[in-house]
């Protein structure tokens, strides 16, 4: 599937810039997704539509150990999360709720370009400049995790432990 960038190539944005602490308490993924970034973008919930792809900088979702910051990006709409790094406990936390993420050191994606992630193979193509930029390849399980639609949905499916 080929979608919509939304680029902020900053470092380190905390799981409290991804969603305020002050939000954290509800269940409403609607509320949730309200909220996404906006002390980084204030239109942020506006722009994104189903699908779209949020690309990042360095340790992406440092900070608190917050299940609500992947949660609220996908519930925004977000289908995938390409950074050049992430913070081992969102990654872990992204995959365990079924939010791919992608490792991408180097790329020339801009907001607004077109682009499509392959998980499988670690490829993101920039439709709008024709390119392509290799990711760091996801293991297989964890492939699999996603797949299912998150980890409580794999063990669901599968009856046993990875």
């Amino acid at each position: 599937m080929t979608t919509t960038a939304h680029v902020y190539p900053i470092d380190n944005i905390d799981t409290d810039r991804i969603i305020p602490g002050k939000y954290t308490k509800t269940l409403d993924m609607s509320a949730l997704a309200s909220h996404v970034l906006e002390d980084l973008d204030s239109e942020f919930s506006k722009k994104v539509q189903q699908g779209d792809i949020l690309v990042a900088g360095n340790n992406f979702g440092c900070g608190s150990s917050r299940e609500q910051a992947p949660i609220a990006l996908k519930a925004s709409g977000i289908s995938v999360v390409v950074a050049k790094t992430f913070a081992r406990i969102f990654y872990r936390n992204a995959i365990n709720i079924g939010l791919p993420v992608i490792e991408v050191e180097q790329h020339n994606i801009q907001s607004g370009d077109s682009i499509s992630v392959d998980l499988e193979n670690g490829v993101v193509t920039n439709h709008t400049k024709n390119e392509t930029y290799q990711a760091t390849k996801m293991p297989q399980q964890m492939i699999d995790i996603l797949n299912a639609g998150g980890l409580v949905n794999y063990l669901v499916k599968h009856g046993d432990y990875v």
